[in-house]
């Protein structure tokens, strides 16, 4: 009788950066709940903030959250020139809520059944490996340049092959230098700081890390796939903040670099400040991958200015903007994608149809919806079977 077939995964480095990326996004969407914390006095007891502060607190979070949107856009272009990076199509875009919301009910299902402590040690861990990695790739360009001259910088490239000819697969091919190791230890340094002390800059160095590289590597494959998407989540937020209790059970057990936060307390109370405001990762890269396909669309138009991508980067500050102002005209945290997707879809088509641009927008993209399904059945059709046993 012939053996079970295993599957041999391929791994490379931006294809485990892509998966790693999907799978944070994954979970940042399930579990984006409190996208805005309230600055009044809450169950812990803390005192209200001063205006300054407060002032000091959002002012810092709207920043954080420009700088990975503007950032991974720009290296989203690049990264779609240099290699083939996988896309979203309308079937993912419109089932990626499901997906979200079945991972949202799995984590509250398992917060009810086993103690918070023990999974989040788990999660710690997890999240300490993905974002040592996620650092280093976003640092590794800035480290290098600081390294000194006196240390060489010694190429490497580990490669697994099977078969041969034609036929060979590789599955690693992974090529770093010296200087990428160095990188890497600088970057475990911040890591073993976040697993020692939790502290909220390196949970924001992790944030801002798991942002940029999912904005670069998460690609929407045309318009429609993003209003399919984002339009999609708008209702998914809605739903689990205002209908349920289960995003804010599983808010208030998660413990992970999942979100951007800031202190409120901090001119008081220094870096030892412990009065957060936050926003969700889910709110900054969901938007985020959808601003970026304008900026490919701009970049595709061969004009000299970047209306699309700086007029959806206006948008996305307004909306960022309401929803804290919501907040804190009716005392509760808001679902940020109910300001953010109407802003950030609404202002790109409204321009396109100003400008004469509506039909090239709808009908741009990145590569055509056919390739993309061909390419997926493709390596499929060319996964590698374990040699029968006799």
């Amino acid at each position: 009788m012939d053996s079970p077939k295993v599957t041999i995964i391929v791994v490379k480095t931006d294809m485990a950066l892509n998966i790693a990326a999907r799978d944070v996004v994954n979970i940042i969407v399930a579990q984006a709940t409190e996208n805005v914390k309230e600055n009044a006095t809450n169950a812990t007891g803390k005192p209200p903030s001063t205006p300054e502060g407060m002032a000091v607190a959002y002012g810092s979070i709207v920043i954080m959250a420009l700088l990975p949107i503007f950032f991974g856009a720009y290296r989203s272009v690049n990264y779609h020139k240099e290699n083939k990076p996988e896309k979203m199509t309308k079937k993912d875009a419109a089932i990626f809520p499901i997906m979200a919301s079945c991972a949202l009910v799995g984590l509250y299902v398992v917060f009810k059944l086993f103690s918070k402590e023990y999974i989040n040690l788990l999660l710690t861990g997890y999240f300490f490996f993905l974002g040592v990695l996620a650092l280093t790739h976003l640092l590794s360009p800035v480290v290098s340049k600081l390294v000194p001259a006196a240390i060489p910088n010694i190429p490497f490239h580990i490669t697994f092959k099977q078969g041969e000819g034609e036929l060979a697969q590789y599955l690693i091919n992974y090529r770093f230098s010296s200087y990428d190791v160095v990188s890497l230890a600088a970057c475990s340094l911040v890591g073993a700081w976040y697993l020692i002390q939790k502290h909220w800059i390196a949970n924001n160095l992790f944030g801002l890390a798991f942002a940029v590289n999912a904005v670069e590597l998460l690609h929407l494959n045309n318009v429609i796939t993003g209003c399919i998407l984002l339009c999609g989540l708008f209702f998914y937020d809605i739903f689990w903040v205002f209908g349920t209790d289960v995003m804010v059970t599983v808010a208030k057990s998660f413990e992970a670099p999942i979100k951007l936060v800031f202190p409120q307390d901090l001119l008081q109370n220094g870096f030892a400040a412990n009065n957060f405001a936050m926003l969700g990762l889910g709110d900054i890269v969901i938007p985020g991958i959808f601003i970026a396909l304008l900026l490919r669309f701009d970049h595709s138009l061969k004009r000299q200015t970047k209306t699309y991508f700086h007029a959806a980067c206006l948008a996305y500050f307004l909306g960022l903007m309401a929803t804290i102002f919501v907040m804190h005209v009716f005392k509760h945290a808001q679902p940020a994608l109910l300001y953010l997707v109407p802003a950030c879809v609404g202002t790109p088509l409204l321009l396109a149809l100003v400008k004469g641009d509506l039909t090239a927008l709808f009908k741009y993209e990145d590569s055509p919806e056919e390739k993309i399904e061909e390419k997926k059945k493709d390596e499929k059709s060319n996964k590698p079977e374990a040699k029968k046993v006799k």
